[in-house]
Formats: structure tokens, sequence, C-alpha cells
């Protein structure tokens, strides 16, 4: 995957990148509608409506990967598609993405849980065989309407907004775009947008710590499937996903989100607070290993050259072929002992 800058670049550099990111956030505005009408068109001709919103995000998917792979070639970077998506091959990618379901999925029994101890909770079960087949369905849907958010939102424009304005600027700015983002949904109020604010927080501390989607994505897979499917509650106002389990919360809206679901409670919004804390321990070796630039060896040269002076004064002395010996004789006469008298 493609390295961030740790330092700002030039003027002219940052301006490149605002305007990538600008263009990448209006492509997945336009692909969007494309996705949503070519879906609608195929689950109609087919007769398959239940399989309509998996089309439209595989296809999201698809004009995605087109125009960002567009944009990464005129900005004259060449880069396989996955590192543009933001998906790197990996060791460890499975292993992000196990850990992210497992704190999305925490959260949501978080959130849920004062509602069931409270008795806020009418649950309704559908054992029938085709509620066994949506269940499967709505699984598979989940997960790739998770990816394709993630790659629309925290693939590739929010590289482009973090070299373009700092990864400060840019975490608050793309927090803020995912709750506007919601605010047309069903149900939706100030408190679900300001809340869905937080879970864009959340999400996008995850791809900081990590330079890579695969942990994001597990945590906003699971936080959906959690939420629509394991309790049947609504997601983010549309409970199009309950299938075995049908939920229905009844309490105050700061605890139960009403019919916007547990986005839209006051609660939660806590809780994905907790979550980032939680999700800054736990990622402290993949920060190590993907974040930080690797520590280079750097040293002096142990040969030590002699001054100047000195290597001038070597070149002035004779060498050793051209000097002759000279012979020290003795002070005193070689015919007599050093013991002897001298003789007056």
């Amino acid at each position: 995957m493609q390295a961030i800058n740790s330092t700002y670049p030039g003027r002219s550099e940052r301006t490149l990148q605002l305007a990538l990111f600008v263009t990448s956030a209006t492509w997945f505005l336009a692909s969007d509608v494309l996705a949503g009408r070519a879906a609608r068109g195929i689950s109609g001709r087919l007769n398959i409506d239940a399989g309509r919103p998996l089309l439209e995000a595989f296809f999201l998917i698809f004009l995605l990967s087109v125009g960002f792979s567009i944009l990464q070639a005129i900005a004259h970077r060449n880069s396989k598609l996955r590192d543009v998506l933001g998906l790197p091959k990996r060791a460890t990618s499975l292993r992000e993405w196990i850990l992210g379901v497992a704190l999305g999925w925490g959260c949501v029994v978080l959130a849920v849980l004062p509602m069931a101890l409270m008795g806020k909770l009418d649950v309704e079960l559908w054992a029938q065989p085709r509620a066994v087949w949506l269940l499967a369905l709505n699984l598979g849907t989940v997960a790739i309407v998770a990816l394709a958010e993630e790659i629309a939102f925290r693939g590739y424009p929010f590289r482009r907004l973090i070299e373009a304005v700092g990864p400060v600027a840019a975490t608050i700015g793309m927090s803020l775009l995912f709750g506007l983002g919601h605010a047309l949904n069903p149900g939706a109020t100030w408190t679900s947008v300001f809340v869905t604010m937080f879970a864009g927080l959340l999400l996008s501390v995850a791809w900081l710590r990590t330079h890579g989607l695969w942990l994001p994505w597990g945590l906003h897979f699971a936080w959906n499937a959690s939420i629509g499917i394991l309790f049947g509650l609504p997601i983010s106002g549309i409970n199009d996903f309950a299938s075995v389990v049908q939920t229905r919360a009844v309490g105050p809206l700061w605890l139960t989100g009403g019919g916007y679901g547990p986005e839209g409670a006051g609660f939660t919004a806590i809780v994905l607070l907790v979550g980032v804390v939680v999700l800054v321990r736990i990622t402290r070796d993949y920060a190590w290993d993907y974040t930080h630039k690797p520590i280079v060896a750097r040293g002096y040269a142990l040969e030590v050259q002699p001054p100047a002076a000195h290597v001038a004064m070597e070149q002035q002395t004779p060498s050793a072929a051209a000097t002759s010996l000279v012979q020290i004789l003795p002070v005193t006469s070689q015919t007599r002992s050093a013991g002897d008298e001298p003789k007056l």
C-alpha cells in the first residue's frame, strides 16, 4: 500500500491532493446513483428484488475501482488496484479483519445490552426456510455493502485528504461527511447524525492505526450485521436485513434510537468513544508495523583521515629507500670495557 507522507508536502502538492479528493468524492456520488439504477433495472427484469442491495454494492465497488484507478494514474502514481482501494496484501489481513469483527460486535452488544436489561426489546423469531435463506443473503449483502462504504469513504478519498490537510483535519472532515451522508436515511435526526459522526471517527481511527481497510471493514461489517441480523434492529433507519430475528425497541430515544436504531441513541455515542480507546490499545503492534517508518541504521565511517598538515609533512619527507642510514658511534673508545677507569 502506498505510504502516507509524514510531513506536509508543498502547496502545489497539497492543492493536487485536495483536487483529487474532491474529484473522487464527486465520482462516488455519481457512481452511487448509477449503481442504484443498474441494480434496480437488473433486479426488476430478473425478479430478484431481495438481491438488489447486493447487486448495487457490487456495481458501486466496480465503478469506484475504475474511477479511483484513473485518478491514481492522473497523479502519476503507479499502484496495484488493491492498493488504490486500500486493501494491501498482508500476512495479517485476516487477523485484522477478525479483530475488527470482534470490536464491532462488542460495541453493539454494549449498546444493546441496557435495552435488554431494562426490558425495552420486543423480540420475534421467524423460523421459516425462507428466513434461513434470507439470513445467508443478508450476511453477504451486509459484508459487501460495508466494503463499498469503506472504499468510498476511507479507501482512496481519505488518503488524498490526509495528504492535503493532515490526518487530524482529514479525520474530522471525513467523520462529518460520514454523518451527513446518513442524514437522509429514514428516521434520521440530529442525534443520529451526531452519533454516526462518532461511528465515522471510530472507523477513521481504525484506518489510521493500520493504514488499510481490513480492520475497519471487519468492524463496519460486524456493526451492521450485529444490529440488523443478530438483534433484528434497524441499521441507520433501514430495517430490510432482519430475517430470523425481528426486534422492536420500546423506550426513550436516548437509549433505543427509535426507528433509526441504536445509531440514533445518545448512549451509543458513549459506546463509540469507549470503542476508540479500546481500538487504540489493541492495535499497538499494527500501528508500529504499518504506520511508522522503518528504522535505518546510520553512522560515520570508521576510517579517520589524518590532518592535512601531517599529510603534507609525509609528502615532503624522502622515501625510506632514498634515505642513507646514519650510524651513531659510541663516545667511549672501543679498546676498553665500559667498567675500566678512563685514561686522563
